[in-house]
C-alpha cells in the first residue's frame, strides 16, 4: 500500500447519472444535536437533497445504510447549500438551499425512535423567497455588523446582488461593468463583498456602499441613474489577476489572521484585507477546488488544493507539505469533525463520489492470538444450550407482549343489557312522527364492585338524534361485592334517522388508593327503535346489491321481528319504514345468492345494510357454517355519496355567510346606537334624522338573520348525521368490495370519519382531505419518492370547494381497487423505501402526482370499476355487472330571492316554505343567505348565474336519463328474478386541474 494515498474512512456513491458542483457540498451540525459532530449535506442538479452522518465501515464492505439520515427529492435543481442562522426568531442552525429561481430555508430535526431503527429525521420548510432573476451563487454572513443572525446575498446571472435579511428581502444592486458572474465571498472583518469580474480582477464592495447606492430594477436603469443622479456604485479596491478565478475564500478560524485566498486557473493568491498581495503560488496543474484551514504553526495557513489528476495537495503558505492520491477528481472539499475522528477531509466529485478520508500512515496493530489447544467438553456445551433454550421458551411464554398486561380482576365491572321488546308505554319526548308512534326501549346497566367505592358517577352517551331519559347520575356507595342495576329508556328525538345505534356507558370512580379510574361498556339498540315494518316497494331511486357465497335464505328467519306487515309469505321481500319518512326494501333472489337493498334516500340504506350483514353472519354462525362471506361486486356509488358531501359543504358555506352578515349588521346596529345616544345626551335638542327608524329596521334584520342562521345550524347538524350515515355505507361497501380485514377497516373508518361533531374551527371536509392525502402518500403511494413527502403540518381551514376532496376519495377507491392495501406502515406497498417515514414536510405539493383519474363533475353517475386496466377505460361489454347499477339523480336546487324592501317578511315566508318541502324531499339544498341591503346590486350577477345553471342542469338531465336507462332493475318482482346484461359506462378522463398549492416547495 502506497504511503501517499488518502486513507478511506467512509465513502458512498450518490445516485446514478446525477451531476454535482462546488456549491453542492457543505458540512455542519444541521440537526442541532449539540454533540459538536458535523453532518454532510449534499445537493445535486437533479434536485436530490441528502444528509449524511458518516460512520466508519470495515475495509471492503459498503458504507452502512444508517449513515444516510435524509433523502428528499426537490422539484428544482440545487445550485448551492449552506448551513447558518437564517431564521430571525431562532438561534438554531438552518439549511439554505439555492435553486435557479427560488431560495428556500429548511430546518432539519430528528425524532427519537422507540425501536431499533433509531432516530427519524424530518425536513421542514421555514420560509422561501421566489427570485425574479436566475441565480448563480450565494454567500452569507453577518452583514452590517449584526452578530446574532446571518443574512444572505445572491448573485444573479445578469450581475445583480440580492440581499435577504432572514425572512424579508432588503434590496438589490447591479454590479458595474458586469458581463459574466464569478465567485462571491463575504469578509466579516471589513464588512465587504468580494468577487472576480469578467475583467479578471478582484473587486471589493462595502456593504454600506451597496446599501446607499441608487436602486434600479434593470441594468439600463442603473446605468442611467449613475450618469444623471444618485450615488454611483464603485468598488472599494480592485486587484488585477490576469486570469479567471475558480473560487474565493476568507478563512475565519483566527481573528488575528486577515487573509483573502483566491484560487485561479494557474495560481494561488493570498491577499490582505486592503487588496495587497501577501504571497502567490504558481501551480503546475489545473486546480479543481481548494479550501484554506488553520495551521498548527502560528502565522501560517494551510490550504487543501484538489486537481484533475485525482490528487489532493496540502500547502503551508507556499510550501507543499503533503500529497495524497484520491479515487476521483474532487469538485468540492470540506473539513468536518465526526464521532470517531476529527479533521476528516470530505470530498465530492462531479459524478457523485462522496468520500471521507484522512492522510498519513495506517499502521496495523493486529497481533496473532495464541492458539488454545484445550479440548472442548461437548456434554457441557449441550447442557448449557438446553438450559438457554429453556429460559428462552419461558420468556417467550410469559412476556409475549411488550406492553404491560392489565389486571384481570378490575375493581368495578359494568355490563349493559338491552331489552328485546319495546316499552309498553313509550318514554319518548315526541309522541309520534308523521302519524307513526315513537317507541322506546329499556337499557339496564349492571355495576358490580369488588371493593368499597364512594359515589361512582355513571354517564350514558348515544348518537343524535337518539336520546335517553337520564344521561348522568350518581350511584349509591358500593360495598365489597355489591351490585347496582340502573335502568333507563332510549328513544328517537328527531325528524331523521341516526348514523349509529350504538351507545357508550362510562362509570368514573376512585380506587381505594385514590387513583381515578373509568370503567366502560357499549350497547347496541335494536333497529325497531327507529323504524317499523311496512309493505315492500318494487321501485326505488337508490339500489345496493349484496352477494353471498351460500344459497339464499328466508328473510323471515333472519328478521323475525319485522314480519307484521309483510305480504310475502316466501320471505323474499321485506320493507322497513323509518319513522322520519323514507322506506327501505330488501329483496332476496330465488335463484342467485344476491340481496338487493333499495330506497329513495341513499344514506338511509346504511342501517338496514349493516343490520342485514350482521344478521347474516349470526344466522350462518348458528348453523355452524364458518366459510360464509358477504361481498359487493361494485361499482362504488361515489356520485350519490358526493351529493351528500356537497349538500353538507353548502350548508357550511351558508353558515359562514350568515355569520358574516350578522357581524356586519351588529356593527351597524351598534353604530346607530352610538349616534342616538349622542343625540339624546346633547343639551340642545336636534332632529333624529330617522335614526330611530333605521335602528328598528336594522334590529329586524338582525333578528331575521339570527333566525335564519339558527335554522341553517339545525339543517347542518342533520346534514352531518346524514353524511356520517352515507360515509358508514361507503366504508361497508368498500370493505365488502375488497374484503378488508378488521385492521384495514378500522384505518379506513378513522380516515373517512375523523370527527364525531362538526365545528366552525374544524370541519369534516378538511379533516378527511388531510387524512386521505396522507394515505395516498404513504401506504397507497405509487413510488418510494411519494413516501418521502408527507402531509403538511399547516393549520387546516375550510376549502373553497369539494373538488379536491372528491378527487382524493375517488383516487383512494381506485388504488384500493388496483390492489392497494391499507396499513399503518408506509412501506406496505413499496418494495424499496427511499427513507424512514418520518413525516417530512413536503418541499412541493405532490397533489399533482395523486390526481390519476380526476373526478368528472358533470356526469350523472361515474363509478370506480374494480381492477381497472389503465387510467383511460375503454367502453366494453361488462357481463358481470348484474344488478349493481345505482341510479343517480341529483336534486333540484332552489334559490330563494329576498327583496330589499321587506327583508323580514321574506325570510319568514321562505322558512315556512322550506320546512314544508323538507318533509317531501329527501335531498335538501340549503338556502343561500342574502343580505337585504345588497340584493339590488346582485341582480345582474344572479341572472347570469341562473342561465349558466340552467344550461348545466339540461346537460346533467340528459346524462342522467341515459344512465338511468342502462341501470334497469334485475329484481322487478319479489318472486321473479331477471338478469339484465348491459354495457359499462364509458369513463372519460379530464385534464388534470392545477393544484392550488402547487406553488409550495
Amino acid at each position: 500500500m502506497s504511503l501517499f494515498k488518502a486513507r478511506d474512512w467512509w465513502a458512498t456513491v450518490l445516485g446514478e447519472g446525477e451531476e454535482f458542483d462546488q456549491g453542492c457540498l457543505c458540512v455542519g451540525d444541521v440537526d442541532n444535536s449539540g454533540s459538536g459532530h458535523d453532518k454532510i449535506v449534499v445537493g445535486s442538479y437533479m434536485g436530490m437533497l441528502r444528509v449524511f452522518s458518516p460512520h466508519p465501515a470495515k475495509p471492503g464492505e459498503p458504507s452502512p445504510a444508517h449513515s444516510q439520515l435524509l433523502e428528499v427529492q426537490l422539484r428544482d435543481p440545487v445550485i448551492q447549500v449552506e448551513v447558518g442562522k437564517f431564521v430571525s426568531c431562532s438561534d438554531l442552525l438552518h439549511l439554505a438551499v439555492l435553486h435557479p429561481r427560488k431560495l428556500s430555508v429548511y430546518s432539519v430535526s430528528g425524532t427519537a425512535g422507540n425501536v431499533e431503527h433509531g432516530v427519524q429525521y424530518q425536513l421542514k420548510r421555514v420560509y422561501e423567497h421566489n427570485l425574479q432573476r436566475t441565480a448563480c451563487n450565494m454567500t452569507y454572513g453577518t452583514f452590517g455588523g449584526v452578530t446574532d443572525h446571518h443574512s444572505l446575498c445572491i448573485q444573479s446571472m445578469d450581475g445583480m446582488l440580492m440581499f435577504f435579511e432572514q425572512e424579508s428581502y432588503s434590496f438589490g444592486r447591479f454590479l458595474p461593468g458586469f458581463l459574466l458572474p464569478g465567485p462571491l465571498c463575504y469578509c466579516s472583518r471589513t464588512d465587504t463583498f468580494l468577487t472576480v469580474s469578467s475583467a479578471r480582477q478582484v473587486e471589493s464592495y462595502r456593504y454600506e456602499t451597496l446599501a446607499v447606492a441608487t436602486d434600479a430594477e434593470t441594468r439600463q436603469d442603473a446605468e442611467q441613474h449613475s450618469k444623471t443622479a444618485g450615488k454611483r456604485l464603485t468598488a472599494d479596491w480592485t486587484l488585477v489577476l490576469g486570469e479567471q478565478a475558480l473560487d474565493l475564500s476568507v478563512p475565519s478560524f483566527s481573528p488575528s489572521s486577515s487573509s483573502i485566498f483566491v484560487c485561479g486557473e494557474r495560481n494561488l493568491y493570498c491577499l490582505k484585507d486592503n487588496g495587497h498581495i501577501r504571497f502567490m503560488k504558481k501551480l503546475e496543474y489545473n486546480p479543481s477546488c481548494f479550501l484554506p484551514y488553520s495551521s498548527v504553526s502560528e502565522g501560517t495557513t494551510n490550504t487543501l488544493v484538489g486537481n484533475h489528476n485525482n490528487m489532493l495537495l496540502v500547502y503551508q503558505d507556499v510550501t507543499l507539505k503533503w500529497a495524497a492520491q484520491l479515487s476521483c477528481s474532487p469538485v468540492a472539499v470540506r473539513l468536518a469533525n465526526f464521532l470517531d475522528l476529527k479533521g476528516v477531509v470530505v470530498t465530492l466529485s462531479n459524478e457523485g463520489h462522496l468520500q471521507c478520508s484522512y492522510m498519513g500512515t495506517d499502521p496495523s496493530f493486529f497481533s496473532t492470538p495464541k492458539v488454545d489447544a484445550r479440548e472442548q467438553d461437548y456434554s457441557q456445551i449441550d447442557t448449557e444450550m438446553k438450559s438457554l433454550q429453556r429460559v428462552i421458551r419461558q420468556a417467550t411464554r410469559t412476556q409475549a407482549d411488550i406492553l404491560p398486561v392489565a389486571e384481570t380482576d378490575e375493581d368495578l365491572t359494568v355490563t349493559a343489557t338491552v331489552s328485546t321488546n319495546m316499552d309498553s308505554t313509550s318514554q319518548a319526548l315526541i309522541p309520534d312522527i308523521d302519524g307513526l308512534p315513537v317507541p322506546s326501549v329499556t337499557v339496564k346497566i349492571k355495576v358490580t364492585s369488588r371493593c368499597a367505592l364512594q359515589g361512582p358517577k355513571l354517564t350514558v352517551c348515544v348518537q343524535p338524534p337518539l336520546a335517553v331519559t337520564q344521561d348522568q347520575l350518581v350511584l349509591e356507595p358500593l360495598g365489597v361485592g355489591s351490585t347496582t342495576v340502573v335502568a333507563f329508556s332510549a328513544f328517537l328525538n328527531g325528524q331523521y334517522p341516526p348514523a349509529d345505534l350504538t351507545g357508550d356507558v362510562a362509570v368514573s370512580y376512585s380506587s381505594p388508593t385514590g387513583i381515578p379510574r373509568v370503567a366502560q361498556c357499549k350497547f347496541s339498540l335494536p333497529l325497531r327503535l327507529v323504524c317499523c315494518p311496512s309493505a315492500p316497494s318494487k321501485n326505488a331511486k337508490y339500489k345496493i346489491t349484496v352477494d353471498t357465497n351460500k344459497p339464499p335464505v328466508n328473510l323471515s328467519e333472519v328478521f323475525p321481528d319485522f314480519l307484521e306487515k309483510s305480504e310475502d309469505k316466501e320471505g323474499n321481500a321485506l320493507a322497513f319504514h323509518f319513522l322520519s319518512g323514507p322506506r327501505v326494501t330488501v329483496l332476496a333472489s330465488k335463484t342467485s345468492q344476491r340481496y338487493r337493498i333499495q330506497s329513495e334516500s341513499f344514506e338511509d340504506i346504511w342501517l338496514v345494510a349493516k343490520e342485514l350483514v350482521q344478521r347474516f353472519d349470526r344466522h350462518f354462525a348458528k348453523q355452524g357454517i364458518k366459510d360464509f362471506r358477504n361481498s359487493f361486486a361494485g361499482p362504488i356509488p361515489l356520485a350519490e355519496y358526493f351529493e351528500t358531501v356537497d349538500h353538507h359543504f353548502e350548508l357550511r358555506v351558508s353558515a359562514e355567510k350568515y355569520q358574516d352578515l350578522l357581524s356586519e349588521r351588529a356593527v351597524q346596529f351598534r353604530a346607530i346606537q352610538r349616534r342616538l345616544l349622542t343625540r339624546f345626551k346633547d343639551k340642545t335638542p336636534a332632529p333624529l334624522q330617522n335614526l330611530d327608524t333605521l335602528m328598528e329596521g336594522t334590529y329586524r334584520q338582525v333578528i331575521a338573520l339570527a333566525d335564519a342562521a339558527e335554522e341553517n345550524r339545525a339543517c347542518l347538524n342533520q346534514a352531518f348525521v346524514r353524511l356520517r350515515s352515507a360515509t358508514h355505507l361507503l366504508i361497508l361497501l368498500v370493505s365488502l368490495w375488497q374484503g378488508l380485514n378488521t385492521e384495514q377497516n378500522a384505518i379506513l373508518e378513522a380516515t373517512l370519519l375523523p370527527l364525531l361533531q362538526d365545528t366552525p374551527q374544524l370541519g369534516w371536509e378538511e379533516s378527511v382531505d388531510a387524512a386521505v392525502s396522507h394515505l395516498l402518500r404513504t401506504c397507497l403511494s405509487r413510488s418510494p419518492k411519494d413516501q418521502a413527502l408527507s402531509l403538511s403540518t399547516s393549520q387546516l381551514s375550510m376549502p373553497k370547494d369539494t373538488v379536491r376532496l372528491k378527487k382524493h376519495i375517488t383516487l383512494l377507491c381506485d388504488r384500493l381497487g388496483k390492489g392497494g392495501r391499507l396499513s399503518l406502515a408506509s412501506e406496505a406497498n413499496v418494495p424499496t423505501p427511499v427513507m424512514m417515514p418520518g413525516g417530512c414536510e413536503p418541499i412541493a405539493e405532490a397533489v399533482a402526482d395523486l390526481e390519476e383519474p380526476p373526478l368528472q363533475q358533470e356526469s350523472a353517475a361515474k363509478f370506480i370499476k374494480k381492477k381497472q386496466p389503465s387510467k383511460k377505460v375503454k367502453s366494453k361489454t361488462d357481463k358481470e355487472s348484474k344488478d349493481k347499477k345505482v341510479s343517480a339523480e341529483g336534486g333540484v336546487k332552489e334559490t330563494v330571492e329576498e327583496t330589499a324592501e321587506e327583508p323580514v317578511k321574506e325570510v319568514k315566508r321562505e322558512k315556512k316554505e322550506s320546512s314544508k318541502e323538507k318533509k317531501k324531499e329527501s335531498t335538501k339544498e340549503p338556502k343561500e343567505p342574502k343580505d337585504p341591503g345588497k340584493e339590488s346590486k346582485k341582480e345582474s350577477l344572479k341572472e347570469s348565474k341562473e342561465k349558466k345553471e340552467s344550461s348545466k342542469e339540461s346537460g346533467k338531465e340528459s346524462n342522467k336519463e341515459s344512465s338511468k336507462e342502462t341501470s334497469k332493475e334485475s329484481l322487478k318482482e319479489p318472486g321473479k328474478e331477471k338478469v339484465s346484461r348491459k354495457s359499462s359506462v364509458k369513463v372519460k378522463e379530464k385534464k388534470k386541474e392545477p393544484d392550488a398549492a402547487a406553488g409550495e416547495g
